[in-house]
């Protein structure tokens, strides 16, 4: 009967996915114990047999045997005891530095020198492309402010063009100093070839030239400054008065 009930329990333990999990445990069980004993029957090559023979001698002390050891423990040097008269010398024999590889000596310094090389390379292309972008910047933000400069005195030179124009002809005055002094109409004869050679000159002056003549215009011809906005009785009052002949000065 209790055969019967435990054939019954093992029948209904039976949970999805277990038989699968046991089989991939005994296959990787089974492979570990493989290269186990793949290892154990490799033979080793004679670089490892020379290495284990190496690091067992080297981590083993030295005996009496030994020529080196046998003349220090005459001189009254005892094992674990730093060398030199008062002891200040090393204790632990200088490390051997063995090379297992192919190639010459030197040529480790040789990579790591072309590797540092080629590190302080690129550090400096990293420089170089960053004071260029610092360059480009400054560059942009100078002809930006420019223009902005540049507009600036488009739109005062216009501005001094309509109060010339306005205070010329209060005094009736019918024909401007200079053509630019008034805002030229947008379709306007050619007279002379005089006008032509005036229209010429006054091309060749820039904006701030413009401005600042005309300005001069203004301020002795009508007492008038154009960054005061004021027209004043006489010279002396405009001087008195006016902080300056500039915008710098109105600032």
């Amino acid at each position: 009967m209790l055969k019967m009930f435990a054939g019954i329990t093992r029948r209904q333990d039976v949970r999805p996915g277990l038989p699968m999990v046991r089989r991939v445990k005994e296959a990787i069980q089974k492979e570990e114990k493989q290269k186990e004993a793949n290892e154990k029957n490799r033979q080793k090559s004679i670089k490892e047999e020379e290495k284990e023979r190496r690091d067992l001698v080297l981590k083993s002390a030295l005996g009496n045997e030994n020529k080196g050891f046998a003349l220090l423990q005459k001189m009254g040097y005892k094992s674990g005891q730093a060398l030199g008269k008062s002891g200040e010398g090393i204790v632990e024999p200088i490390p051997l530095n063995i090379k297992t590889g192919r190639s010459g000596l030197g040529h480790e310094e040789l990579k790591k020198r072309k590797a540092e090389e080629k590190l302080e390379s690129y550090r400096q292309k990293l420089h170089m492309k960053k004071q260029a972008n610092e360059q480009a910047a400054d560059q942009f933000r100078i002809r930006f402010k420019t223009k902005q400069e540049e507009r600036k005195m488009e739109g005062d030179l216009r501005k001094s063009q309509r109060a010339c124009q306005q205070l010329d002809m209060q005094k009736d005055i019918g024909v401007p100093k200079e053509t630019w002094f008034w805002i030229e109409p947008e379709e306007e004869d050619k007279k002379d070839e005089e006008d032509k050679e005036d229209e010429c000159t006054s091309s060749d002056l820039s904006v701030s030239e413009k401005l600042h003549i005309l300005t001069a215009y203004l301020r002795e011809e009508h007492f008038y400054c154009i960054w005061c906005g004021t027209t004043y009785e006489d010279s002396e009052d405009l001087s008195s008065n006016c902080p300056g002949d500039s915008a710098a000065d109105h600032d």
